[in-house]
């Protein structure tokens, strides 16, 4: 008897540049303002669970590896402006939720913050560069489907912010 043991096929050669084979950006291919979104994001997420003091996650967030290859003056402004200004975020966020603030995931939650302050004070990124990263941000630190409810939320936001933009989009 010559049993065959089965062997797995090889996968197909990666004709994706950029990605792992899952689908992740490679770190060594991240802008420095992605970086910078993930590091904010991390600190925002300090904030929302451990009710942290802003000094003392910014100074821990710094000394994360990776923090000089990110844009400092974005993260800077992403995670000061988005503990400032918290309560408006929220209060433009509540409308479009299908639950309760404090049901929504922390990850989801800053997320959203971050997407809102863009909108909001970003002017140079445009909406849908905004929306995607957000998503992108949800999909790498957030639950199975929360870039789904991520991307949804920020797409009815979108145009209450950048009116123009998305009307110019449209068109």
């Amino acid at each position: 008897m010559t049993d065959k043991i089965p062997t797995k096929p090889k996968r197909p050669p990666q004709t994706r540049t950029g990605l792992t084979d899952t689908g992740v950006k490679k770190a060594a291919d991240k802008s420095a303002r992605t970086r910078a979104r993930e590091f904010a994001l991390q600190a925002l997420y300090q904030h929302l669970v451990g009710r942290n003091e802003v000094e003392s996650i910014d100074a821990f967030t710094r000394d994360l590896v990776g923090f000089h290859k990110a844009d400092s003056a974005h993260y800077d402004a992403l995670l000061h402006g988005c503990i400032a200004d918290a309560k408006t975020l929220d209060a433009a966020l509540t409308p479009l939720l299908d639950r309760k603030m404090a049901e929504i995931s922390p990850v989801e939650h800053s997320v959203l913050w971050i997407g809102i302050y863009e909108f909001k004070n970003c002017l140079d990124v445009p909406y849908r560069v905004v929306i995607n990263e957000c998503i992108e941000l949800a999909k790498a630190f957030g639950g199975t489907d929360g870039h789904k409810y991520v991307n949804g939320v920020l797409h009815k936001l979108a145009p209450a912010f950048r009116t123009a933009e998305v009307a110019a989009d449209k068109a």
